[in-house]
């Protein structure tokens, strides 16, 4: 079986693309993430501040309690709104990850059944029995990777 230049550096281009579109999807993960952390953190200092500016100006220990006990609540929102943000940015970089792993899996499944369709074609009398089994070994793996892939779309 003789696999031309061309195909080899088609595979080439092919891999590189690959690893430069998981590179870009994990970097605009990391771009979301990094905008979320600070606005979360300049939103948290102006409310720090004025957090302080309201107890500062309480008028007894009891009123100054009951603004901290005010201030609890949106403070909890914000940090369940924080942690809401960020599960989503992280689901929806899985999915993305999740395609780009599919369709480059879809691609190896086909140029590795065209290879070894080419290499029947090619080979001597004789061998069929040897790529009947290859064939079959290939199957067995593209179903266990579907097998796989559905069952990690059950538990999402």
């Amino acid at each position: 079986m003789n696999i031309n230049l061309e195909q080899f550096a088609a595979a080439n281009r092919a891999t590189v693309d690959s690893l430069l579109a998981v590179a870009n999807t994990a970097l605009a993960s990391a771009e979301r993430i990094a905008e979320l952390n600070l606005s979360t953190a300049r939103s948290a200092v102006e409310d720090s501040a004025a957090s302080a500016k309201a107890v500062i100006g309480a008028r007894d220990a009891q009123e100054a309690m009951a603004i901290q006990i005010q201030l609890a609540q949106p403070a909890i929102e914000r940090a369940v709104a924080y942690s809401r943000s960020v599960y989503e940015i992280t689901a929806q970089t899985q999915a993305e990850l999740s395609q780009l792993l599919q369709e480059q899996f879809s691609d190896f499944q086909n140029s590795t059944s065209r290879l070894l369709e080419q290499a029947i074609k090619t080979a001597p009398v004789g061998s069929e029995d040897a790529f009947m089994s290859i064939q079959k070994a290939f199957a067995s793996a593209y179903t266990a990777f579907g097998n796989m892939n559905a069952a990690t779309r059950k538990t999402k």
